[in-house]
């Protein structure tokens, strides 16, 4: 074979290989782009959430509702804290977030436990709107912590290839990380 018929093997592998670079460098950054879009998915939903918290806590016993209030308001607190500094990588979760998330999760869980309040409150019309309102928005941060948390396992999945470490595609970005709460329906908004 000649000299040129090398060069053009040498070439075409190079091609190929740069494509293939190419390729997973855009999918890699296809994939933390959903990382980020479905952490701001997750977190609006959290404060819809809280949100809710705080228009069903208004309606409980001044007890259970100060419960719901307080552990709402730090929820929303701690979101606001969250806000990325220039300096933290917004993917990163603080500790301190999803502690006040599972507590408001709890709250709701002991405040709402008793199916016989709940659907007394569901019978009367503002009330069984707010209650609605509150187990729609509970649904809907269960299943945008779901796609978050699938968002950043494919990212995970494709950084751990040998030619994305080798080749070094993902930068300096940090890994993303899973968002572990207790979002569990209390069992008087499931019906």
């Amino acid at each position: 074979m000649s000299a040129t018929g090398w060069w053009l093997i040498a070439l075409a592998v190079a091609l190929v290989l740069g494509w293939y670079l190419s390729y997973s460098a855009g999918r890699l950054d296809r994939l933390h782009h959903k990382v980020e879009s479905s952490r701001a998915a997750l977190d609006a939903q959290l404060v819809r959430r809280a949100a809710a918290t705080v228009e069903v806590a208004q309606l409980l016993d001044p007890v259970t509702g100060l419960l719901l209030a307080d552990a709402a308001s730090r929820a929303l607190s701690a979101g606001e804290e969250d806000q990325p500094a220039p300096d933290r990588d917004p993917l990163t979760v603080p500790p301190y977030l999803e502690e006040a998330e599972n507590d408001l999760s709890r709250a709701l869980y002991l405040a709402l436990d008793d199916s016989a309040a709940v659907t007394e409150l569901q019978g009367q019309p503002l009330t069984a709107d707010a209650i609605a309102v509150l187990a729609q928005a509970c649904t809907r941060v269960q299943l945008a912590r779901r796609f978050h948390n699938d968002a950043v396992a494919q990212a995970l999945r494709v950084r751990r290839k040998r030619v994305v470490r080798w080749a070094r595609l993902a930068g300096h970005a940090p890994l993303p990380q899973m968002i572990e709460i207790d979002d569990a329906l209390p069992p008087a908004l499931t019906r």
